[in-house]
């Protein structure tokens, strides 16, 4: 029977609601004095459960909350000092300082208040009058900075929260205040990065220029000098941007919200293809190609990397099924430039090598983890059963181990028994492998019931071998991706079919039917993503026919767009209508219903 992907049903984006596994929050990454060694412990509140709390001293760098002193379960963001963590979400950087550090495990929501003699205060800051913003300190024993958001009104810098020592003038942006001196009048709102000596009384406020887009201009670009060329914006790191493109020989310079206010080019020591962008600096000269163009707003650093198109992509090795003779074959993802393998080792040594030649190959030292450089030391593997990508434009892999289970289930208050499972009688509802992929397990015809949301022991897991050691969960419902000890799911009364994939914890729920579906990435795949005018949605491995409705729906679940277009291999969405956020695209037909979430930047 063919095989087929269950309908995606829209589900919840995910919650750090009541999160019953939660027993211990704690702060980790290179600004704390535990370095990412090890989890300094957070205190958490006698009688709301969500909240934790730490006084500590950082030192600059990076740091992310995590729960249970492992990365199962972690929350980070690119803001500070305060913001929402995700999980799996971007390191949070840190200034140095002494700091009160609030979290909340449901919410994801921290605050890091410094700690610091020196504030700024005002009807133009966010405490107003009534209450002091901390600055920071720099290098020296005297000088304060800060990043904050200020309104049309009125600010003052004083000490320890108190008016006996102020500064002030009436000089904006910058100037030198003195005790009990004239008010600053603050004429513009917006972000400024403000900085105080205390030992000359001397102040600036600059303010930050906030990107809504960067982009290439020039005579080497699609659009030449006439239009932009923009780049997308990491969503895990804001600073950065990135597009792959087609250049040809030429000129073109870097530029912030399709203006010439803003733009960097380079000069003798930063030209192509990487450097440092300098403020109108000097054209970049370009040769014609193909490339991944980065560019990082807060660093500056530029970079144009050549995108080669390989044919295929293999591992080849001692290690390897066909040993040092016959190539295996790696998979591509739709950008052409990562390539996947699930593949059983021996102990041995492999190497990546393009187009089943040793013109191109890639190899390293590092296993499981490396960055492979061409004729590189062949890479010293482990037996063992592995998930394999490879960034061809990169060189960048890793060995992922994954384990076949001999069973899993389903366990839970709200699943087919109504109970958790203790020694007896055995409440697990077990599913059944797929033959084709001891990764996928199914199961039909399950009865859930309604999760209360407000009871910590409501709601469905998996789980493996019937034991609790390897489990997975995540508030998401009827679809989402399950982690090692991750919330309870909290399902929805109805008989549902479900599968399961033991290898990366996603699992979809589907209202029961007579068609058992299988949840399997390689049907179809949907690029770019995230994307920003258009998504291809590539249905080749479907064999489609007659015509195909595309919907596409908020997280909330309203629906934002449809199309009804006839089915061909590719079909192109135009999106550039929506907002920038995360939405789930169903593609639909007599024969098939299909999910798969995107990403929308602008």
């Amino acid at each position: 029977m063919k095989r087929q992907l269950l309908f995606i049903i829209l589900g919840m984006m995910l919650s750090f609601s009541t999160i019953a596994q939660v027993t211990t929050v704690g702060l980790i990454g290179s600004a704390t004095p535990n370095d990412w060694d090890s989890d300094i412990d957070m205190v958490q509140d006698a009688s709301d459960t969500c909240l934790w709390t730490l006084d500590v001293t950082l030192a600059q760098g990076e740091v992310k909350f995590r729960a249970n002193n492992d990365w199962a379960i972690n929350w980070g963001s690119s803001d500070f000092p305060t913001g929402t963590g995700v999980q799996g979400g971007a390191n949070i950087p840190v200034f140095a300082g002494d700091y009160h550090i609030t979290f909340n495990s449901c919410t994801g929501e921290y605050v890091f208040e410094v700690e610091s003699p020196i504030g700024i205060i005002g009807s133009a800051t966010p405490g107003g009058w009534d209450k002091d913003t901390n600055m920071f300190r720099d290098t020296t024993e005297h000088g304060f900075f800060i990043d904050i958001d200020l309104i049309v009104g009125d600010a003052k810098f004083r000490k320890n929260d108190d008016w006996a020592v102020n500064w002030g003038s009436s000089d904006f942006p910058s100037g030198t205040g003195v005790q009990d001196g004239a008010n600053i009048p603050i004429p513009k709102a917006g972000k400024y990065h403000v900085t105080l000596d205390t030992l000359t009384g001397e102040y600036n406020f600059t303010e930050v220029v906030e990107f809504e887009n960067i982009s290439i201009i020039g005579s080497a670009t699609p659009g030449g000098w006439d239009a932009d060329t923009d780049l997308n914006q990491n969503p895990n790191n804001p600073d950065l941007w990135q597009i792959d493109v087609t250049l040809t020989d030429g000129e073109l310079k870097f530029r912030a919200n399709h203006d010439w206010a803003v733009n960097w080019g380079g000069d003798s020591l930063n030209t192509f293809p990487s450097g440092t962008g300098i403020p109108g600096g000097a054209n970049l000269v370009v040769t014609a190609g193909d490339y991944r163009v980065t560019f990082n707003t807060k660093t500056l650093d530029f970079n144009f990397l050549e995108l080669v198109k390989y044919d295929n992509i293999s591992l080849i090795g001692s290690a390897t099924p066909g040993g040092w003779s016959t190539d295996t074959d790696m998979i591509p993802d739709p950008d052409s430039t990562t390539w996947r393998l699930d593949v059983e080792l021996i102990d041995g040594d492999a190497k990546f090598r393009a187009n089943h030649d040793w013109g191109v190959n890639w190899g390293s030292g590092d296993f499981p983890t490396g960055t492979g450089v061409q004729d590189g030391a062949t890479i010293p593997v482990v037996a063992g059963k592995y998930h394999v990508t490879f960034n061809s434009l990169s060189g960048e892999y890793n060995f992922e181990v994954f384990v076949v289970y001999d069973q899993i289930s389903i366990v839970g208050k709200d699943g087919p028994f109504g109970a958790w499972p203790d020694d007896t009688p055995n409440f697990d509802y077990y599913l059944t492998v797929s033959p084709d992929d001891d990764q996928l397990w199914t199961g039909t015809g399950i009865n859930l019931t309604t999760a209360d949301t407000t009871a910590s022991d409501s709601g469905i897991k998996f789980r493996a071998n019937t034991d609790w050691s390897v489990n997975w969960g995540a508030r998401d419902f009827p679809s989402g991706t399950g982690t090692q000890d991750g919330p309870n799911i909290w399902c929805t009364e109805g008989v549902w079919d479900v599968t399961f994939n033991s290898a990366t914890g996603e699992y979809a729920f589907a209202k029961s039917s007579a068609v058992i579906n299988l949840l399997d990435s390689k049907v179809i795949s949907i690029y770019p993503n995230p994307a920003i005018h258009d998504l291809n949605v590539d249905l080749s491995k479907l064999n489609a026919t007659g015509d195909v409705l595309l919907t596409v729906f908020e997280m909330s679940g309203r629906k934002v767009l449809e199309k009804r277009v006839s089915a061909e291999n590719i079909l192109k969405l135009d999106i550039s209508g929506l907002r920038a956020g995360s939405y789930f695209l169903s593609v639909s037909n007599h024969a098939f219903m299909v999910g798969k979430k995107f990403n929308v930047v602008k």
